[in-house]
């Protein structure tokens, strides 16, 4: 045999090889083919399995209110009005509000947290610090932190869009009540004192003022 002809023959042979392994790798059309719409059925079902994970629970509401309560449905509501509201977010803006609304009140200067109380709230804490101006009384207050913060209520009125969320704080803080002649007749220097405070914010969703306002306070 001749070198040309078996030069021909490898090259059949490769061309074979090659043939075969492309079939192999890439598949084969065999008769009717289903269009790409049709073929894509497991795309599709990964899809809705993707977008029944992204409709449960809301964990931003469910990791502080029970799943289903009133509260938790109040919370809902809110996000449904406004998509950018988030209830971590509000308890961190909340805790930060109680730290600087409770050292304002136990240092008597109300008037730079005026604009985030309502008007008998604000009324209660002045007839407070009023009369402990009148007794000559002063406040060493220092702010240690907040022990414990929790959402114990949420409503939200359909009609008005007003919602209110109730927050119970457990604060710790240093505290001593002088008397006029600088004697301490309450508390003792450095040593920390905790407190429980449950607080009421209210807002009106939709509404151009993004801020809330304290306007219930209690124990």
């Amino acid at each position: 045999m001749n070198s040309p002809i078996l030069q021909l023959l490898v090259l059949a042979g490769i061309a074979v090889f090659l043939i075969l392994r492309l079939k192999s790798v890439l598949g084969t059309r065999d008769g009717y083919e289903a269009p790409p719409a049709q073929r894509s059925a497991g795309e599709t079902n990964a899809r809705r399995n993707f977008e029944v994970i992204e409709g449960g629970p809301d964990h931003d509401i469910i990791d502080h209110v029970p799943e289903g309560s009133p509260a938790a449905e109040a919370l809902s509501g809110m996000k449904a009005i406004e998509s950018s509201f988030s209830v971590a977010q509000f308890l961190q803006g909340a805790r930060g509000a109680y730290e600087m609304i409770l050292m304002a009140f136990e240092r008597g200067d109300l008037a730079q947290v005026k604009p985030f109380l309502a008007e008998d709230v604000y009324d209660a804490f002045a007839e407070v610090v009023e009369a402990r101006e009148k007794k000559g009384l002063t406040i060493d207050a220092e702010f240690v932190g907040v022990r414990e913060l929790s959402l114990v209520d949420a409503t939200l009125d359909d009609e008005t869009k007003s919602a209110e969320i109730t927050v119970k704080f457990i604060g710790e803080l240093t505290y001593v009540v002088r008397d006029n002649a600088g004697e301490v007749i309450e508390g003792k220097d450095g040593k920390i004192k905790r407190q429980k405070d449950v607080w009421t914010f209210e807002r009106v969703f939709g509404s151009d003022d993004p801020n809330w306002h304290l306007v219930a306070t209690g124990e």
